[in-house]
């Protein structure tokens, strides 16, 4: 049920799609999805919290043994190259974080608040684990302006990547990282 959700809300986003549009794709009532999501903004919030955010963590790539993963301070540029890889095998739901973030500029629409204090959220969160930066940088509260950009620019690469013609994701960000994370000054940190 929630597969077609996510199938739905990437192909037609959140306000194009309805309850029975999902029941159909699932060959059940309206009745029937209803009591298992409660409602539509219940399933977009199912749809978002376990689907969407349920990959790519810095816990998983912690767990990965990538280089950079740890066991003590984790290299940021490299959760994210880690995060990138991750992001470029689920192509929908890609899609749906695209569609639902351009819906949500509408102050009526059920996820606006918690885009609008994604990026709060976002740093909050990455605060909360030991990374490895270069001492030139300072503390990890200096991090915070390029934590920020290195998001906005994921975002608009990962929109580039969902146009025709295609463009390889893992290739434009390592081009993005050079600008973001640049040698020799991050050397050893990336």
């Amino acid at each position: 049920m929630l597969n077609a959700a996510v199938e739905l809300i990437s192909e037609r986003g959140f306000n194009g799609m309805s309850v029975q549009d999902v029941a159909d794709r699932v060959g059940i009532s309206k009745q029937g999805v209803l009591r298992y999501v409660g409602s539509k903004d219940n399933m977009l919030a199912m749809v978002y919290h376990e689907y969407y955010n349920a990959v790519g963590s810095p816990e998983e790539f912690r767990a990965s043994g990538l280089p950079g993963s740890g066991p003590g301070a984790m290299l940021f540029p490299a959760y994210l190259r880690f995060l990138v890889q991750c992001n470029a095998q689920r192509r929908m739901l890609v899609q749906l974080f695209s569609v639902l973030q351009v819906e949500s500029f509408n102050p009526r629409h059920p996820l606006h608040e918690e885009f609008a204090r994604r990026p709060e959220a976002i740093w909050q969160y990455y605060s909360g684990f030991t990374w490895d930066i270069p001492q030139w940088v300072g503390q990890w509260e200096d991090m915070r302006p390029l934590v920020r950009r290195a998001m906005e620019i994921m975002d608009g690469v990962q929109l580039r990547w969902l146009r025709e013609p295609a463009i390889d994701l893992c290739e434009e960000w390592a081009a993005m990282e050079d600008v973001l994370f640049p040698l020799p000054l991050w050397e050893g940190y990336r």
